[in-house]
């Protein structure tokens, strides 16, 4: 389970009722909601809160750190609050479903020296792509 509120309470981020509703939303374990599916749950919530404030307050939350924004395939961006743990995403080429996974072994290290043509690396994004059980039953 992430801890999203938490830590946003822990950096003195003021939580407004909106704002509360939205990391009250993300929070827990492989979320990754697109900012509609955010606001659709956050309205059964808070009816009044607005598409606006949604967007706004996703972005502030990319921009803190605090959530990470993914994109896979041109699907629309989802959102996962779980930032502070290393990991990477299992991807469903189906439905679209997201989980997050962990290597056991440190992904910086997988690549030859020999293929880095002289960069030095600073971050690696690794996904895998198949089928969930749903689909996988469905095809």
């Amino acid at each position: 389970m992430s801890d999203l509120l938490q830590r946003l309470r822990d950096r003195g981020w003021r939580l407004t009722a909106q704002r509360r509703v939205i990391a009250e939303v993300l929070d827990g374990e492989h979320v990754h909601y697109t900012a509609d599916e955010v606001h659709a749950r956050a309205a059964e919530r808070l009816p009044e809160i607005s598409r606006a404030s949604v967007y706004n307050t996703l972005g502030e939350l990319v921009a803190l750190g605090e959530v990470i924004e993914v994109t896979t395939d041109g699907r629309a961006k989802r959102y996962d609050p779980n930032s502070r743990h290393p990991h990477q995403h299992l991807v469903c080429s189906g439905c679209g479903t997201i989980r997050d996974v962990r290597l056991d072994g440190d992904p910086m290290s997988v690549l030859p020296e020999g293929e880095r043509y002289g960069f030095t690396i600073s971050e690696v994004a690794v996904t895998y792509y198949g089928q969930c059980p749903s689909c996988a039953a469905a095809a």
